[in-house]
């Protein structure tokens, strides 16, 4: 987890849209600090040069005993400063230049803005991925899969939109405070009159930011179960479809999507009347205040027109503020339920272990080994036995015996209730899970195959694996020949889910992807369950030819496969025990 993600973990006892851009502006104080900068100097440019325009104005209509206020004698001396004489077509000139520094100052404080966006989003979706992967198998196996697939590519996403907008707030409100410092300047009457009207704006329309964060929470909440829902409607579609049952996804998800539906209906309520009632509002406050200017303070028309147009800046960018902050609270739900998930997978960080790296050169034994799921039934029940190293054992068993909880419990991903699982002798927990699975290859039932070439299959991204590595696995494989017959070779795409494979050349490069960091242990989970005959022989053909260089360790009900073994295990009700043929052939007993 980066530096940066890590300091956006802020605590989930402080919820709201402020404590939420305090989190940003903590975890990225540089590039914040910059935007800023550049927002408020731009605010300081577009300041100035309305000072400059207004002055032009005022020079143009003033009388001989007029006294020029705080802006005008700015503008003068700025003129004066680049030895420039103060006359109307000089300040249009300055204003003109000015205006467009702000525009370029603008545009520099956005892109700054657009860089953090980027990053948020990247590092929420990081924090998140690494928080669930180092957690413990077992917080894995209870998160959907939908769930997790949303917060990355949809939470993450409006998370990260909040900073944009919390910035364009913080501009508009630098912007009101500069034009307010200017109608101040000129008559603080006037000027107190802005304020209180834009304070004013704001309170009458707060009820609408408070539907607006209602809206945005519930959406929140709907997208996680609508997008968990259709992730296993859809992988289920083809029996669905098959038994003509396929309006039942339609069935399912159709509540949750009216209900989404209607969020998203109020959040655009909320916004639009938001937009509505602040133009009104806006209009009715101008009129007051031209009204008061001109009859109550009885100030100058040039004054009058001033003072109006600097009260509606200011009103105007509150109002945009307002609108901005609405936008912030709309998305707040999905930073803090982002926030929930990483602080829930963290919570359940794993364990690494001890510090003992093994190389599993004699065996893997059991000793009195007990392991359930907590609802009474021992899935292993005291189960003493030996895996021999660089043999070929074979689990056997009925369906839901727990065979690949056995697995689960050799790689550490679970951890047994009594009793030791012992790599040359040395326990398992003195033992340093990571450089344990490192020396891991792991082929399960259903490979995951992505449309990519066969070399980043196989290598999935590493920099450290060679092109030599890679080929070096497809022969140990028996992989390497047909990979060549391909029109590209290593460079070859193997379609979504390695469509353009057969069965047997999956589960092939499935093995070669396994053996390519070289391991010590080779795990087959049902592997050749889904094969044709043809297939199982070509795959239990390649495992023979495995056999003596490294251990195998396998699940599998295929006789191919079993009578390939060194060594069967039977696995049913808690117990194991050695399959008789076996016994009474090699004479191995279950505690050798």
């Amino acid at each position: 987890m980066s530096a940066d993600s890590t300091r956006i973990l802020t605590s989930v006892q402080s919820r709201g849209a402020l404590p939420m851009l305090r989190a940003y502006v903590r975890a990225y104080p540089g590039r914040a600090a910059a935007a800023i900068v550049a927002i408020l100097v731009a605010g300081l440019m577009d300041g100035l040069g309305m000072s400059m325009l207004l002055s032009m104005l005022t020079l143009a209509t003033r009388k001989p005993d007029h006294q020029p206020s705080l802006p005008e004698q700015i503008a003068t001396r700025v003129a004066e400063f680049l030895g420039l004489p103060a006359t109307a077509p000089v300040l249009l000139t300055l204003a003109i230049v000015l205006i467009c520094m702000k525009a370029v100052l603008a545009l520099l404080a956005n892109r700054q803005v657009g860089y953090t966006v980027a990053h948020i989003a990247t590092d929420l979706r990081l924090a998140l991925i690494r928080a669930v992967m180092a957690a413990r198998w077992r917080h894995y196996l209870q998160q959907s899969v939908g769930r997790l697939s949303n917060a990355v590519a949809t939470e993450a996403h409006r998370a990260s939109d909040a900073f944009q907008h919390g910035a364009e707030m913080t501009a508009m409100l630098l912007n009101s405070l500069i034009y307010l410092g200017i109608a101040l300047s000129i008559s603080w009457q006037a000027g107190l009159a802005a304020a209180v009207a834009g304070a004013l704006l704001l309170v009458l329309l707060q009820s609408l930011i408070r539907v607006s964060r209602r809206a945005g929470q519930h959406q929140t909440s709907l997208l996680r179960g609508l997008v968990s829902a259709i992730g296993a409607q859809l992988s289920a579609a083809k029996p669905l479809k098959a038994m003509a049952r396929e309006d039942h996804i339609d069935a399912l998800i159709s509540d949750q999507t009216r209900q989404l539906k209607r969020a998203i209906r109020r959040q655009v309520i909320s916004k639009e009347a938001l937009t509505a009632l602040q133009e009104p509002l806006l209009a009715i406050m101008v009129g007051v205040g031209f009204f008061l200017s001109l009859f109550a303070l009885q100030m100058p028309l040039p004054a009058v027109l001033v003072m109006l147009f600097l009260l509606a800046r200011v009103v105007n960018y509150l109002s945009k503020a307002q609108r901005a902050f609405q936008q912030v609270v709309v998305r707040e739900s999905a930073y803090w339920s982002l926030i929930e998930a990483i602080a829930a997978a963290t919570a359940q960080v794993e364990p690494r272990g001890g510090h003992v790296v093994p190389h599993l050169a004699e065996a893997i034994r059991f000793d009195d080994v007990r392991f359930g799921h907590g609802d009474g039934r021992e899935l292993l029940d005291h189960a003493s036995f030996t895996i021999p190293a660089k043999g070929l054992t074979v689990l056997v068993g009925p369906s839901g015996a727990g065979k690949t909880t056995l697995l689960d419990l050799v790689v550490g991903l679970q951890q047994p209730e009594g009793g030791r699982i012992l790599i040359d002798g040395v326990p398992l927990t003195e033992i340093d899970l990571r450089a344990w699975r490192r020396q891991i290859g792991y082929v399960p039932q259903e490979s995951v195959l992505v449309d990519e070439s066969v070399s980043y299959n196989l290598a999935l991204g590493e920099e450290d694996v060679t092109e030599a590595d890679i080929r070096e696995a497809l022969r140990a494989a028996d992989a390497l020949a047909f990979v060549e017959a391909m029109p590209d070779g290593l460079q070859t795409r193997l379609g979504e889910g390695g469509s353009r494979l057969s069965g047997g050349q999956r589960q092939r490069l499935a093995i070669a992807r396994a053996l390519v960091h070289k391991p010590r242990l080779l795990i087959l989970d049902e592997a050749t369950s889904n094969l044709d005959v043809e297939a199982q022989v070509a795959v239990v053909e390649t495992v023979k030819h495995l056999k003596g260089s490294l251990t195998i360790l396998a699940v599998s009900h295929q006789e191919l496969l079993i009578d390939a073994a060194d060594r069967i295990y039977r696995l049913a009700a808690g117990k194991i025990s050695v399959e008789p043929r076996l016994e009474d052939v090699a004479g191995l007993p279950v505690n050798g």
